[in-house]
């Protein structure tokens, strides 16, 4: 029952997430957590509170509006003091330059009593990094910003 229920909550939350909505992702975050997003580009590194990440959604929304995600699995094990949850998906956008992006991957989760302590996507980098020097030959130059990291 505890699973099944997770599962909803995370398909509830990338269906809002879908909608440009990350305001409800971050309510569902520990003040400390460690989200990790691979490769050394906008999107990169390490973010570790929740001001960071909200910079990171916004930045990822600004180069990709209208992204969206199609769930394709949700795995939930453990308890509710440590939950671990794997999300497998592909996202669709129209990046800020009209072109066209698609990406699968997987996110790793843990939550500790509700709470998402640890997040980290696997996806292929490389068709991120195609994007971003994409968008910034259009002239985005927030596609080749530093990593927000904190």
């Amino acid at each position: 029952m505890y699973h099944r229920l997770v599962e909803q909550i995370v398909r509830q939350n990338f269906a809002r997430l879908s909608q440009g909505d990350y305001e409800s992702m971050l309510k569902g975050m520990a003040p400390l957590i460690t989200h990790t997003f691979s490769g050394q580009h906008a999107l990169g590194g390490t973010r570790r509170s929740v001001p960071a990440m909200r910079e990171w959604f916004a930045r990822l929304f600004r180069l990709f509006p209208g992204l969206n995600f199609e769930i394709r699995r949700v795995a939930v094990s453990g308890w509710p003091w440590l939950t671990t949850i794997a999300v497998e998906w592909t996202d669709r956008a129209t990046p800020a330059d009209g072109s066209t992006y698609v990406n699968e991957g997987i996110h790793l989760l843990q939550m500790r009593w509700g709470k998402v302590v640890y997040l980290r996507a696997y996806l292929d980098t490389a068709v991120l990094a195609a994007t971003l020097e994409g968008l910034a030959a259009h002239g985005i130059s927030e596609a080749l910003a530093p990593p927000i990291q904190d």
